[in-house]
């Protein structure tokens, strides 16, 4: 009988690295601009002149793509909390309440409760665009989609062997990790290491000032740079500034009851600035994003706040209902789950926009501390690397909110799981490709239209 249930389980290991395009796959242009829909119209262009960078630019937009694919594709039964979009670029460093930089997943956006192994399939898979786009052969490839699958695997076994409260305060500290790696990195690897931690450490709210604001009449006001930067005056015409200024003071009002008590208090010692749109990311462009500036006791003492617009996720038409009514809400207590140190300014708020339609946003520190890899620069043995980093934190982040024990003995521990991940991974690496292709194709034709360079 064990015997058996060890067969069964073999096969549906390696059934995890066999997937074709559905015959009836949507057309993924059409899926796309269905998304745009929901957009900001005039900076729709700017996301298709993102994405058309490069195959692995427009993966970083496709989220709805692949849900769309794995919806079709044999599912394990095993639930996490998933990132929705976890591929490389959306892990990183940030600076955890006790001030020291950590390293996770940092996107949120798409996250539901699903299969745990679709965030492994597209973090597997964006290893093997990315070494594409890097110019690696098969063979480097292989090597670095396989540690995705195996670290995964090593994480959770031992994520499964925690004691309960040990698993919930697991993290990765990055000085820690730098100092467990230096001496397998060369003089030139550790400078770099080194400039990447001094410059997250230096992203605050403080820098954002220095970036992204002026002195207008003695008072800091921040630049007007569209369409990427539009300050609030320039989108609310006809709105008086003390008009302007009050809305913001209720939003912020109404955010702050989402927040611990400790943490109103704080908020509590700053007061509302100036506000204004600002164009983030590939995948998120076009949703409506607000940069918000707040200061303390002086105009030296800032504090930059970002308002995200939450949609639903891309996974919810294939899975169950998010237990919450605001989308706002699952992607922040999405996001405790995932993490073991979120921003403790995260929150959310529903609120009326400025063309009076109602829409769910979270809120979160602008710059904490917040870095990330430079994957362009990257040699095979360094991505293979970041892969492993990946693979574990993405673990913890299933450990934590999934069945440690029951994914750790589904994966098992042999190769299985990861030469199915990164099987799976060069498959839709092909299929990305000529989803890019008709992206491009479409912008040609003059179907779509991108603004490329902004």
């Amino acid at each position: 009988m064990a015997q058996g249930k060890s067969a069964r389980a073999e096969v549906a290991r390696q059934t995890l690295g066999d997937w074709e395009p559905a015959t009836n796959r949507p057309d993924p242009v059409d899926l796309l601009e269905e998304q745009a829909k929901t957009r900001v119209t005039e900076l729709v262009p700017i996301r298709y002149g993102r994405m058309v960078a490069s195959p692995f630019a427009f993966y970083r937009g496709a989220a709805a793509i692949m849900a769309a694919d794995l919806s079709d594709s044999p599912r394990t039964g095993l639930d996490a909390q998933l990132c929705g979009d976890a591929h490389l670029s959306n892990f990183g460093i940030y600076e955890a309440p006790d001030r020291r930089l950590v390293f996770s997943v940092n996107d949120f956006d798409e996250t539901l409760l699903g299969p745990f192994e679709w965030d492994v399939k597209r973090l597997a898979a964006s290893f093997a665009i990315a070494g594409r786009d890097r110019g690696f052969d098969t063979k480097v490839r292989a090597r670095i989609n396989d540690e995705v699958g195996r670290s995964y695997r090593k994480a959770m076994s031992d994520f499964a062997a925690m004691r309960t409260m040990n698993l919930w305060y697991a993290r990765l500290d990055v000085d820690d990790l730098a100092k467990a790696w230096r001496k397998q990195l060369t003089t030139a690897q550790r400078k770099q290491v080194q400039k990447t931690l001094e410059h997250a450490r230096l992203k605050d709210s403080l820098r954002a000032l220095s970036k992204l604001t002026q002195t207008v009449d003695g008072q800091p006001r921040i630049i007007s740079d569209p369409p990427l930067i539009v300050p609030i005056e320039e989108l609310a015409k006809g709105e008086t500034e003390e008009t302007l200024q009050e809305k913001f003071r209720v939003l912020i009002r109404t955010y702050r009851r989402t927040l611990e008590g400790d943490r109103r208090r704080l908020l509590e010692r700053f007061r509302y600035v100036d506000a204004a749109r600002k164009v983030v990311g590939v995948g998120s462009v076009g949703t409506r994003a607000w940069i918000v500036l707040l200061v303390g006791r002086d105009e030296n003492d800032p504090l930059f706040m970002q308002v995200k617009e939450a949609q639903a996720s891309v996974l919810a038409p294939y899975l169950r209902k998010s237990p919450y009514s605001s989308h706002g809400q699952r992607v922040v207590e999405g996001q405790r789950m995932i993490e073991t140190a979120s921003d403790l300014l995260l929150g959310w708020i529903t609120t009326d926009g400025l063309d009076g339609v109602k829409r769910d946003f979270y809120v979160r520190q602008l710059w904490d501390g917040k870095g990330s890899a430079n994957v362009d620069a990257m040699t095979p043995n360094q991505l293979k690397k970041y892969a492993h980093m990946c693979g574990a934190m993405l673990a913890d982040a299933h450990a934590r909110s999934g069945d440690a024990v029951a994914l750790a003995a589904y994966l098992g521990t042999n190769r299985a799981f990861e030469q199915a991940m990164s099987a799976f991974a060069e498959v839709y690496a092909d299929q990305n490709e000529r989803d890019y292709d008709a992206l491009t194709a479409a912008v040609k034709s003059g179907r779509v239209t991108a603004e490329t360079g902004v």
